[in-house]
């Protein structure tokens, strides 16, 4: 059981950069309930008091917009306040259904999810190469299936989920050459109802917080080097892996 093996953890300490909402909200209160120490870090920091009132001695909160200068200093702060970082979760995002390719939707997508993505990534791969701790260190982050293949009317989504699994594949490369003892995870979740998506709108094979945030926990604890989340979308983005380009173009994925 899922609750076992966070039980099991010794009270090891996990960074949840995006815990403000929807999956990180819900993954930081699964590992704090654990036992775990949980350092929370998200733009809302009302919704991670509320986390922090339920487990006030297992949470430490941060203020943090990975769009900001100052996100890389207070990402290490929290380290400092939880005394250490076992795994860092970036589950902070945004994605639009953008088929006009609005300015502002591009602006934004990019600079959280590759500018964002990218600052905090590299500075937990940092860390790691600091502290040269004999247990391995782990990033996990929550990438996208919608990395898999350009999607039209979510072209700058998609390319931001690209770059990030481009990103942990090559640290993780780059881990090698300089042994630096760290293991990636990349998780790649299909649709799932979290306030990221139009409430309005109906999405395939949709899945709830209470189904895929249990896949996602049981991917990190188990240092999956990639997990697509759920099994009907692991079929999918198989699938998808084998179109050519030539007959992609002509797949209308639209919601």
């Amino acid at each position: 059981m899922l609750q076992t093996a966070l039980l099991r953890s010794n009270m090891k300490k996990i960074i949840i950069v995006g815990a403000s909402s929807g999956l990180g909200e819900r993954i930081a209160t699964d590992f704090a309930r654990a036992g775990w120490r949980v350092g929370v870090a998200a733009r809302r920091v009302d919704r991670l008091e509320q986390i922090k009132s339920l487990y006030p001695s297992n949470v430490a909160v941060s203020e943090l917009d990975v769009t900001a200068p100052d996100a890389v200093k207070k990402f290490y702060d929290l380290i400092e306040l939880i005394d250490g970082m076992d795994i860092l979760l970036f589950a902070a995002g945004t994605g639009f259904y953008d088929p006009e390719l609005q300015d502002e939707r591009l602006e934004t997508t990019l600079n959280t999810n590759v500018t964002g993505f990218a600052r905090i990534v590299a500075a937990a791969y940092k860390y790691y190469k600091q502290t040269a701790n004999r247990y391995a260190g782990q990033i996990a982050a929550i990438t996208s299936i919608a990395g898999t293949k350009g999607i039209g009317v979510a072209a700058a989504y998609s390319a931001s989920k690209k770059f990030q699994q481009t990103l942990i594949n090559a640290l993780e490369q780059l881990a090698y050459q300089q042994q630096v003892n760290v293991k990636f995870t990349d998780i790649r979740p299909g649709f799932i109802r979290t306030p990221l998506l139009d409430e309005n709108k109906s999405y395939p094979m949709i899945m709830s917080i209470d189904e895929a945030a249990p896949l996602i926990e049981k991917a990190v604890l188990l240092k999956k080097r990639v997990a697509v989340i759920n099994s009907k979308w692991a079929i999918v983005n198989g699938i998808w892996r084998l179109v050519p380009q030539r007959v992609w173009k002509h797949i209308s994925l639209t919601w």
